[in-house]
């Protein structure tokens, strides 16, 4: 059965179907992946091809997303969507300006945006009602521009969170943060990756011994909480295929995990997949965007 969500005709001026994407009229240009926020207190990612930029996520403020992508030589006028992974507060605190100032489309799922709607009713006793809302299904891909894009299910406690792969000039890019474990469905998607981007957010013993609430210390080490360096350890030293050049570690928690024990964890599990052309480990941090990366 179609899921109901999906059923809207996209307009073609904004997303190209698959069949129709326009490819070798361009001189390749690589795919350009820039993290420009990461954590607990906002994410905001951009990936890039030839023609086209997807800001992943809103949750830092306009002025900030503005002020970082500037930073980084980045017109905020060129961006061609939003894509948003689900309603949490970290990944959407920006999006309503956002998609006022920019009037570029913003896609997420049907379950998605009426969570996001409706928290955003009850602090401002207005629903949003964004001028470009396009909604998409797990598991089916679409197109935007030049990238196509596949949606996946990931295990977290939101609506109907979502993990992405974007596939653009023959390079793949794999984006999965939020989620409590790495269920067979993920392990599949994020398998071919040229470049991925993935959750270490705590240390098991340092939440454990940490300043959260018992009950906040359950929901993170819960099955749809958040991934340990330790999780995702027992990934790259099993289900993952080593093929990334790059691993990017995301979402680390700034109150119980640090970046070198993240980093730490994941060499020692990536071993000798690790080496000057394959799997460099790299942070992703909160508090400034970092160095873009183009395959």
């Amino acid at each position: 059965m179609p899921c109901g969500y999906c059923s809207k005709v996209l307009d073609n001026h904004k997303v190209t179907p698959v069949s129709t994407a326009v490819k070798g009229m361009l001189p390749r240009m690589g795919v350009l992946l820039s993290v420009l926020a990461s954590g607990s207190r906002g994410n905001c990612a951009i990936v890039s091809s030839s023609s086209t930029r997807i800001l992943v996520d809103a949750g830092i403020s306009c002025r900030e997303t503005f002020r970082r992508m500037k930073a980084a030589g980045d017109d905020p006028r060129r961006l061609s969507a939003i894509l948003i992974t689900h309603e949490h507060s970290d990944h959407v605190y920006g999006l309503r300006v956002l998609a006022k100032k920019l009037n570029v489309p913003i896609f997420m799922t049907g379950a998605t945006h009426e969570a996001w709607a409706r928290e955003v009713r009850e602090e401002t006793g207005e629903k949003p009602q964004p001028a470009k809302l396009e909604t998409f299904c797990s598991g089916r891909s679409f197109q935007i521009g030049d990238i196509a894009i596949t949606p996946f299910t990931i295990p977290h406690d939101a609506a109907d969170p979502v993990g992405f792969t974007f596939r653009a000039e023959g390079i793949k890019v794999g984006i999965a943060t939020d989620l409590g474990y790495l269920p067979p469905n993920v392990c599949d998607h994020l398998r071919g990756c040229d470049l991925l981007v993935i959750e270490s957010n705590h240390d098991v013993e340092m939440l454990r011994g940490g300043p959260y609430p018992w009950s906040v210390k359950q929901r993170v080490m819960s099955r749809v909480g958040h991934l340990s360096n330790e999780a995702l350890a027992d990934f790259f030293s099993g289900d993952y295929d080593g093929i990334a050049t790059y691993v990017v570690l995301a979402h680390l928690s700034e109150q119980n995990n640090h970046p070198e024990i993240a980093r730490r964890a994941a060499e020692k599990a990536l071993g000798i997949r690790q080496t000057l052309l394959h799997n460099r480990v790299m942070l992703a941090t909160q508090s400034e965007a970092m160095e873009a990366i183009r395959l």
